[in-house]
């Protein structure tokens, strides 16, 4: 048999650039999409200025647009490399590939993206990976198991990138929502993780937070910020709906053990007060945070959390700036920051 060398590194590794959508529609932030390319242009700012862009648009009009726009804004434009991709929707975590290592090259991985199991709108969408893959001239393998497409988001997993990965039992064991692979144990989801990104360990938590359209993804619930820490959320308040998932979800994780047989150091991070749009609870968390070289870049809510939370990760991340960008207007969307983007390994 031969010897697995695939190895999903974690997101703090060095990063070639992220990958990001430019919204072409206002389906995702309905009412709302005029503050969304403004606040889309914030963020790519941000991110070019510490690495490269790569940004996918719909067509050519778009990308002259966008260019006018950002221009305007003052970005390095030699910094972005636009990708010619018509798309359903924005989220680059969870339609994009999944680049890893193999021994010393790259694979890109498509986990067969399908709206969350949710949404019919996705045909567009599947062509991300492909079209990525190609742009970066990057190997691309279809993720299957037992002769069958397996569906994982981008948002559903976290590494420390030595072989411990994080996910929910909300998001893929649920038996009747939004059910990615039916009839999948943990034990085939362990599988498949092992044969294709290495993982060796795998952290069950439970359940996600109320209004999250995922149902249970990970990014919005705890991350690893180096090989043996995880920040994870919690709700002080008793009476609110948060707050019995994240406890649980808390002593899981003071119950765990990493790849080595070690007990993970765990770290608390509030979260804001509610935040709600028309008669929807949006999913506002500050666990969605995107690491960058050098950087790592934090939703903020017009919150007095965002000080705390922000000081948290500032303490997590001693050696990169660490910059609350707002995402009051992107949460519209169900998603901030990690939704949108998906790094790219060296």
């Amino acid at each position: 048999m031969t010897e697995n060398k695939r190895r999903f590194p974690a997101e703090w590794e060095k990063q070639q650039g992220v990958l990001l959508c430019f919204p072409h529609n206002g389906n995702d932030w309905p009412g709302k999409y005029e503050a969304i390319k403004w606040a889309f242009v914030e963020y790519i700012k941000k991110v070019a200025t510490y690495e490269t862009v790569f940004l996918v648009v719909a067509d050519e009009k778009l990308k002259e647009k966008v260019t006018e726009m950002l221009e305007m804004a003052k970005v390095n434009l030699d910094t972005i490399s636009f990708i010619i991709q018509k798309t359903n929707r924005s989220w680059m975590r969870d339609s994009g590939p999944i680049v890893i290592k193999n021994g010393e090259n790259r694979e890109a991985l498509n986990f067969n993206f399908n709206g969350w199991a949710k949404y019919k709108n996705h045909q567009l969408d599947r062509n991300i990976p492909t079209t990525v893959a190609n742009f970066l001239n990057i190997p691309l393998t279809q993720v299957r198991y037992k002769g069958k497409p397996v569906i994982v988001e981008g948002g559903a997993i976290d590494t420390n990138g030595r072989g411990t990965l994080l996910t929910s039992e909300e998001c893929l064991m649920h038996p009747n929502i939004q059910v990615r692979n039916p009839g999948f144990t943990k034990a085939d989801y362990e599988a498949v993780f092992k044969e294709y990104l290495g993982i060796t360990n795998v952290i069950w938590l439970g359940n996600g937070v109320e209004g999250d359209d995922t149902h249970g993804h990970i990014d919005d619930l705890c991350r690893f910020i180096n090989e043996d820490t995880i920040v994870t959320i919690i709700e002080t308040d008793v009476n609110d709906a948060n707050y019995a998932p994240l406890q649980d979800n808390l002593k899981r994780l003071q119950n765990a053990k990493l790849e080595n047989g070690k007990a993970p150091i765990v770290v608390a991070l509030p979260m804001p007060k509610r935040v709600d749009f028309e008669d929807l609870r949006l999913p506002a968390s500050y666990a969605n945070f995107l690491i960058l070289n050098k950087c790592v870049l934090v939703p903020t809510f017009n919150d007095a959390n965002d000080r705390v939370a922000l000081n948290i990760i500032a303490a997590c991340f001693p050696d990169r700036e660490v910059i609350g960008i707002s995402a009051i207007d992107l949460i519209w969307g169900l998603g901030t920051l990690h939704c949108l983007s998906q790094q790219i390994p060296e």
